[in-house]
């Protein structure tokens, strides 16, 4: 291979990997400790961390949190045996548990649409389970022993979380040879041992970008063992074997110049992720990008890592649209210095099954601090309509005043950009008949 050939390939091989590694460093931050702690937004392996209010700008474990919905979240490990996973009755709030294997793909999702108001009780198990499923579980398979749940549960508010938390109580994990059929007859262990070393402050997105080649690569190669690439991978595999990475493989017969391409690919990757968010932002209609196509990425290896990188956990396009604004209606970075205006003609509003509401996002994809402490505004938020019934929400950094505050989305002094999140997308939206207005600046 020449050395522009084996620079190229060693990039692609660094995009590839980067939903795996990512799993693997966010899941031993958020599992990093001995017992559930709500607080910190962590919980041992198989258990379930749940998040009693919606998160701040001090959260930074995950890129572009949601405001919208509180979370009961758990990193799992099958490699050992499956888990039983047990649901409470929702009535009539909108509700959705995905699960997501070690590539970032939603490889199950129970929830609203597709089961109304209950589900359950399942059985989780990974590719090297072949047991019977008891009887009255439903088998969820996923091929990686290694998966993110992360449940949701929407919610109005503080006033609302009470009831939410309960609904999160009611949402547990069990080991299949602790279940019994009975929920309450298994406690969580509250003394797991934590990794010498550990590392819970650093944000992940930084862990893994400051890996060098070598620990990034040897590292991508342990997960892959027991949570193998899919069939589909094995021709774009097999030309990474002359980098040495392949599923158990070891990196210590490579030469000085091998190691130092992959160390070169690992130093440009985070730019190579920007560059092509760049490219895939480009292609917008009135300012907005939407990504389609998430959640489910076969070989679309670009698209997973970009996802993973600016909106790790998307969620199937049938549940969640996310619409993306980093410019405005001329095509001007959006940026906290001006004033804009987002205006829904009457009826025009998002068309959704669940909810919907626009959220800010501050340059490093994390919420940004302001006196209102509101991180997002929806249709659940009171918003003011006009008298002809359309809709503006103001979108800047300074107070727009007591008439427009229920109406404001504050802005970081900076950069910042937004997203529109439609749950449960009515069939205009995904087929694309129904576009966001672009966001226009009034200053």
């Amino acid at each position: 291979m020449t050395d522009e050939s084996m620079e190229k390939l060693a990039t692609e091989a660094w995009l590839y990997g980067y939903p795996l590694v990512t799993a693997a460093v966010t899941k031993g931050n958020m599992t990093a400790v001995p017992a559930r702690d709500d607080a910190r937004r962590k919980a041992p392996v198989n258990q379930f961390c749940y998040v009693r209010a919606t998160p701040d700008s001090s959260f930074t474990e995950v890129v572009s949190p949601n405001a919208d919905t509180l979370y009961s979240s758990a990193w799992l490990d099958l490699s050992d045996q499956p888990l039983v996973l047990t649901l409470p009755e929702f009535g009539d709030r909108f509700w959705m548990v995905p699960i997501l294997d070690a590539w970032s793909n939603v490889c199950a999702v129970v929830g609203r649409r597709g089961n109304g108001p209950s589900a359950g009780p399942f059985l989780i198990a990974g590719p090297a389970w072949s047991g019977t499923v008891p009887d009255g579980l439903t088998l969820l398979k996923s091929p990686t022993a290694v998966n993110w749940i992360i449940a949701r549960y929407a919610t109005s508010g503080p006033s609302d979380f009470p009831a939410v938390n309960r609904l999160q109580d009611a949402t547990r994990l069990i080991p299949l040879s602790q279940w019994t059929g009975d929920p309450d007859d298994y406690s969580p262990p509250t003394d797991v041992p934590v990794p010498a070393g550990a590392d819970t402050t650093t944000a992940p997105v930084d862990r893994v970008h400051a890996l060098s080649g070598r620990d990034y690569f040897a590292l991508l190669n342990r997960m892959m063992v027991d949570n193998p690439p899919d069939p589909a991978d094995a021709p774009f595999l097999g030309s990474l074997a002359k980098l040495g990475i392949a599923p158990g493989a070891s990196l210590d017969d490579l030469s000085a110049e091998e190691l130092s391409v992959l160390d070169a690919a690992a130093r440009r990757g985070p730019e190579t992720l920007d560059e092509l968010l760049a490219r895939a932002e480009a292609a917008k209609t009135g300012g907005w990008s939407v990504h389609r196509g998430l959640g489910d990425y076969g070989t679309d290896y670009a698209k997973r890592a970009i996802i993973t990188r600016f909106g790790y956990g998307a969620n199937l396009d049938a549940d969640a649209l996310y619409p993306h604004a980093t410019t405005d209606a001329e095509g001007r970075p959006l940026d906290g210095a001006h004033t804009y205006v987002l205006h829904f003609e009457a009826g025009k509003t998002p068309p959704v099954d669940g909810f919907w509401s626009l959220t800010m996002m501050n340059e490093r994809q994390l919420f940004a601090d302001n006196p209102l402490n509101r991180y997002a505004i929806g249709d659940r938020s009171g918003m003011r309509t006009n008298p002809d019934g359309s809709l503006d929400i103001h979108v800047q950094h300074d107070d727009p005043g007591p008439e427009r505050e229920s109406n404001w989305l504050p802005a970081p002094a900076g950069s910042f950009n937004v997203f529109l999140r439609l749950y449960w997308p009515e069939a205009p939206a995904l087929t694309g008949d129904w576009t966001p207005p672009a966001l226009r600046r009034t200053d």
